[in-house]
């Protein structure tokens, strides 16, 4: 059992093998040879798996960030960033933070972030002083903030898989989310005078006047959907949806810069990514099924129990395997296989489960940008052309201030859940 559930998986990764094909190869093999358990279970699961309401939020976010990255929104929300940042040190590099927490507020995947932003900010900041290595750790790692910031497409697997409200930790993501970027800013700005790079004049009222009229469109579309989801107007799964609609009326009727032909490809490309995330939701809902019925978490538990550990060791712990699951695998992965196991060893030490759901979402987050797998970095590589020698190195400047929000995170539980016990 532990060759099947353990060593055959690791084995299968350092081949290379599609991740769903991992957790679906182990499962197959641990049923038919290994556990007492029907053939049924396998189809039982798949399919039940992606039968969760909460799910449906997750090709509609998609679909809605596609959208909004081709259909000029984002844009605009660059451009009302600069017009108030544009008089503080380093401000090309603030209001690629900016736009890309921003953004991250409508679209909830990272990699489209760093997609839609970088398109806009590369170029741009190396023609105003900033080195390809600045720059593209900058981007790989800014657009890591969208798994954090709500509507977190991270946070809403974890709500499935662990089955905890995803209004809950939308409303906790928020400050952890807005404290990242915050910490990267100061980083930003002690480095831009450093480098004494000083880019944009000083802040023109009819400058910000403008940008806010041309891009009042583009700001309404967080307001809806975040606005609608805490003011109960509607919920999570509902909020995805009316995201669509408003990403392509204004798309299409007001900017006019989506054409019902660029229409057609984002949606065959976002039904593209959204099967990828649904067949991995259903490959690792059994795997972590299996482990389940094998009392993996259970052992975690009285394991844990056992040593006797303090909350703070207990994360500690978890932290560092989160890390390092995050260095390899993809955050819906990571988050569907191990929220069911990691839950009971987190409440049985006194952690709230919704704080640990933003310390796990923090976690695949840094993972997206930590070498030698994380998406980001190939999606900045393959985007902008950085080098793989210029981007690691770039990176970790931007890995240890995001070490350091996540220690602050982990053990100041208030900055999760102070907002939860006012709106929740």
């Amino acid at each position: 059992m532990i060759w099947t559930m353990a060593v055959l998986p690791i084995l299968l990764l350092l081949l290379g093998f599609p991740i769903f094909v991992i957790l679906m190869v182990s499962s197959v093999i641990a049923i038919v040879l290994i556990m007492d358990l029907p053939i049924a279970m396998i189809q039982t699961e798949l399919f039940g798996s992606v039968d969760n309401y909460k799910l449906i939020a997750v090709p509609f976010f998609i679909y809605a960030g596609a959208i909004m990255a081709q259909g000029g929104i984002s844009k605009r929300l660059v451009e009302w960033v600069l017009s108030i940042l544009g008089a503080i040190r380093g401000s090309l590099a603030l209001t690629t933070v900016g736009a890309c927490t921003v953004f991250g507020a409508i679209s909830g995947s990272s990699p489209a972030t760093v997609a839609a932003i970088g398109g806009m900010m590369f170029r741009s900041l190396k023609e105003r002083g900033y080195t390809e290595k600045f720059s593209g750790g900058l981007l790989a790692s800014a657009g890591a903030i969208a798994g954090i910031i709500p509507p977190s497409i991270a946070m809403i697997l974890y709500g499935a898989a662990a089955e905890e409200s995803v209004r809950h930790l939308f409303i906790a993501g928020i400050l952890p989310g807005l404290f990242i970027a915050f910490v990267m800013g100061v980083y930003i700005y002690f480095y831009a005078k450093r480098k004494n790079i000083k880019e944009g004049g000083k802040f023109e009222l009819r400058r910000f006047g403008r940008a806010t009229k041309t891009g009042g469109w583009a700001l309404g579309t967080p307001v809806i959907i975040l606005g609608g989801i805490y003011a109960g107007i509607f919920s999570p799964t509902e909020a995805a949806g009316v995201a669509c609609l408003y990403a392509m009326g204004v798309s299409l009727f007001i900017y006019k810069d989506l054409t019902l032909q660029s229409l057609w490809k984002v949606t065959v490309d976002s039904i593209y990514l959204t099967a990828q995330v649904l067949v991995i939701v259903g490959a690792a809902t059994l795997f972590s099924r299996l482990l389940t019925i094998a009392g993996v978490p259970q052992a975690m538990v009285s394991w844990i129990n056992e040593l006797a550990l303090e909350p703070w060791m207990v994360l500690l712990i978890i932290n560092v395997l989160l890390l390092l699951v995050g260095c390899v695998l993809d955050p819906a992965s990571a988050i569907l296989v191990l929220a069911p196991i990691l839950k009971p060893v987190v409440i049985a030490a006194g952690i709230d489960p919704v704080h640990f759901g933003i310390i796990m979402t923090v976690n695949v987050s840094i993972g997206m940008f930590t070498p030698p797998f994380g998406l980001n970095i190939f999606v900045t590589q393959a985007l902008f052309r950085v080098p793989l020698g210029s981007l690691y190195p770039g990176l970790i400047p931007f890995i240890l201030i995001n070490l350091f929000a996540l220690g602050v995170i982990s053990y100041w539980p208030g900055l999760s859940l102070a907002l939860v016990r006012i709106l929740g």
